[in-house]
C-alpha cells in the first residue's frame, strides 16, 4: 500500500471513531472548521486537516452518519479533490452554503470555534448542539508546543507607545457609551500593547484576549508563562494577567452595563458568558480601524522589510536561472529560497507556506510542494514562486513567475496583458474620495 492510500485509510478509520460518538451525544453530524480558538487560519492544531487530510487555509467539514462534506472556496477546489475526495464530497462554498445541502439535522459543534455570525450564515436550517469538548481532540493527540514568552517592540519601531494607543481606545469607549471592550483577535492585542509572540507557525501572533475598560483597566487573558518578559518591561502588571479558565469569574466581578465584542473572532462560548451579565453593543472592535492607519515609522519599516526580502529573492532568482546546474525539484527550490532569507538576522520565518509550482502545478491555487509529490523543474517549464517572510519589523508577500527558456507567443501575450494592467493601476490618479467605480 502506497503512502497516499495508507493516509486515506487512516482518515477513514478516524472518521469512523468520530461517528461512533454521535449516538451517545444524540447528534446526526459534527462540524469541523479550519480555524482554531483564536480564529487563525494557520493553527498549529489543524483539526480540519486531521480529520479530512485537507491542508488549505480555509474550509469547513460536516461529517454526518452516512455522508461527509468538505466545503472550500474557489482557491482550493483542485487541492481538496486531490487530498480529500476519497472520504469527502467536495462542495464550493461560494456556490452552495452548507445549509442549502445539509438540512434538518442535529449538528454538534465546538462553541469555542465559531462566532454567532458565522454559524448562523452556514447552518441556519439545522438544529445546532453545542458540545463543550472538541471531538477531534478526543481522537487525535497533538504535539504539545513549547511555550515561548511574548516580546515587546520599542517605540522607535512602532512609532507610538502602548499607553497612547490605550488612550485612543478608551476615548472611543466613552464616546460610544461602552464600559468595556473584549478584544479577541490576537493581532489586535499585538498592535495595542506593542507585543509579539510565537504562537502561530506563520505570524508573530501572541495568542491572548484582552478586556479594557473605559477607565483604562486592563486584563490580559492568556497563559501566565507567556507574559514573563512583558511584565519585567512594565508593559503589563502581574495582577492584570488572567488565566483563561478564570475568565467567567472575572466577567462576573466587573461593574457596568455595556460591552463591545468582536463579531469576527469572539466565539459563541465567550459571547454567551458576557451576555449573562452585560448588554452587547453592535459596534466593531475599534482596534481594526485604528491599526489600519499606519504611521511613518510603520510605513518605513514595511519598506525596509521589502528591501531585505527583495535581496533574498533576487539572489534566489539569479541562483535558479544562472548558478544552479543540478536537477532540482520544487521542494529544493523553496528550501533554497528559505536559506537566502535566513541570511538576514532580522528574518523570523515564512509568512505563509511557500507556493513553488512548476509547469501544471503553477496553475493550482495555493499549491504546496511536498517531498512525496514534488515535481522536477524542467527547462521548458514556467515556475511560479509565491512566498513571503516575517521580519522583526515587517511582513512580505511576493509572487514571481520565472521561465528558463523562450516561451510561446500566447504565454508572452498573457504576461504582457498582466504587465499593462499593473502599469494602468500605477498611473491611475487616485484621490481620497474615489470609490473606484469609474475605474471599472
Amino acid at each position: 500500500m502506497d503512502k497516499v492510500s495508507k493516509k486515506n485509510q487512516m482518515i477513514k478509520a478516524k472518521i469512523k471513531l468520530l461517528k461512533e460518538r454521535f449516538k451517545t451525544l444524540k447528534i446526526d453530524g459534527y462540524i469541523v472548521p479550519k480555524n482554531d480558538e483564536y480564529f487563525s487560519e494557520y493553527a498549529r492544531n489543524d483539526r480540519l486537516k486531521s480529520i479530512s487530510n485537507f491542508s488549505g487555509s480555509a474550509g469547513v467539514a460536516v461529517i454526518l452518519k452516512k455522508n461527509n462534506y468538505l466545503f472550500v472556496d474557489g482557491r482550493y477546489t483542485i487541492q481538496a479533490q486531490q487530498e480529500s475526495a476519497k472520504n469527502f464530497k467536495i462542495i464550493e462554498i461560494h456556490k452552495k452554503l452548507p445549509h442549502t445541502i445539509i438540512k434538518k439535522y442535529n449538528l454538534g459543534y465546538d462553541p469555542r470555534l465559531f462566532t454567532s455570525k458565522k454559524i448562523k450564515s452556514y447552518f441556519s436550517n439545522n438544529n445546532l448542539v453545542s458540545i463543550n469538548e472538541n471531538l477531534i481532540d478526543k481522537i487525535f493527540k497533538y504535539k504539545r508546543e513549547k511555550k515561548i514568552p511574548f516580546y515587546s517592540l520599542p517605540k522607535k519601531i512602532v512609532g507610538e507607545t502602548h499607553q497612547s494607543k490605550i488612550s485612543r481606545v478608551t476615548n472611543f469607549l466613552k464616546k460610544n457609551k461602552a464600559d468595556y471592550l473584549f478584544s479577541s483577535a490576537p493581532e489586535n492585542i499585538a498592535w495595542l500593547l506593542n507585543i509579539r509572540g510565537y504562537d502561530n507557525p506563520n505570524s508573530p501572533i501572541p495568542n491572548s484576549r484582552l478586556i479594557i475598560s473605559k477607565n483604562k483597566k486592563l486584563f490580559l487573558i492568556t497563559n501566565k508563562q507567556n507574559v514573563q518578559k512583558i511584565i519585567k518591561e512594565n508593559k503589563i502588571k502581574k495582577n492584570q494577567v488572567v488565566d483563561i479558565k478564570n475568565l467567567p469569574n472575572l466577567i462576573n466581578k466587573l461593574d457596568g452595563k455595556n460591552f463591545i465584542i468582536d463579531d469576527k473572532t469572539c466565539s459563541i462560548f465567550y459571547e454567551n458568558i458576557i451576555k449573562l451579565k452585560f448588554n452587547i453593543l453592535n459596534i466593531d472592535d475599534p482596534i481594526y480601524k485604528l491599526k489600519s492607519i499606519k504611521n511613518s515609522y510603520e510605513i518605513n519599516h514595511m519598506i525596509e522589510a521589502h528591501k531585505k526580502d527583495g535581496l533574498a529573492l533576487t539572489r534566489f532568482i539569479y541562483w535558479i536561472k544562472n548558478i544552479n546546474k543540478k536537477i532540482i525539484t520544487e521542494v529544493d527550490a523553496q528550501n533554497k529560497l528559505e536559506k537566502f532569507r535566513k541570511l538576514n538576522s532580522n528574518y523570523l520565518f515564512p509568512s505563509f507556506n511557500t507556493i513553488a509550482g512548476s509547469g501544471s502545478n503553477g496553475a493550482i491555487v495555493h499549491y504546496r510542494a511536498i517531498k512525496e509529490s514534488t515535481k522536477i523543474i524542467h527547462k521548458k517549464d514556467i515556475f511560479l514562486c509565491d512566498s513571503g517572510g516575517q521580519y522583526r519589523h515587517g511582513t512580505t508577500d511576493v509572487t514571481r513567475t520565472i521561465c528558463f527558456s523562450n516561451q510561446k507567443q500566447n504565454i508572452k501575450n498573457a504576461f504582457t496583458k498582466v504587465l499593462k494592467g499593473h502599469i494602468a493601476v500605477a498611473l491611475t490618479d487616485l484621490h481620497k474620495d474615489d470609490t473606484g467605480e469609474k475605474l471599472i
